[in-house]
């Protein structure tokens, strides 16, 4: 019984800890390698924003540059790899690109989040019931 309680007692303690297992956290952009490798120079915004999405840092001082980051943390100690995507544009053409993605994440992410689609909650229905 007594050794019971201890095997109990550790694994309660470490359960909640993240010593066992961390869940990686992924945040910003993740680009499609599939997007940008349709990406040619002299795109309209609009259609590297149809390609990509809408820029992670909109900069009020550089209207012809365009940020892209993500980060994503996946190990035990929390350390976090950031990258970052940049689009140059002469006026409303893309003139340039330069940078780092994580290309390979996006469709594995991309499954996952489809598993846990049913899981999230629904929205309320009129007159307070679901």
């Amino acid at each position: 019984m007594r050794k019971f309680l201890l095997v109990a007692a550790l694994a309660s303690t470490t359960a909640g800890c993240g010593i066992l297992y961390k869940q990686p956290i992924y945040q910003g952009n993740l680009i499609e390698q599939s997007a940008v490798e349709q990406l040619q120079v002299g795109q309209s915004k609009q259609q590297v924003q149809a390609l990509l999405g809408s820029p992670s840092i909109a900069d009020p001082f550089h209207a012809d540059r365009w940020d892209y980051t993500a980060s994503e943390r996946t190990n035990r100690r929390g350390s976090t790899e950031i990258k970052n995507f940049t689009l140059y544009f002469d006026g409303n053409s893309l003139a340039r690109w330069e940078g780092d993605y994580f290309p390979e994440n996006d469709l594995q992410l991309s499954k996952d989040v489809r598993k846990l689609g049913p899981n999230l909650a629904k929205e309320k229905k009129p007159g307070g019931r679901r």
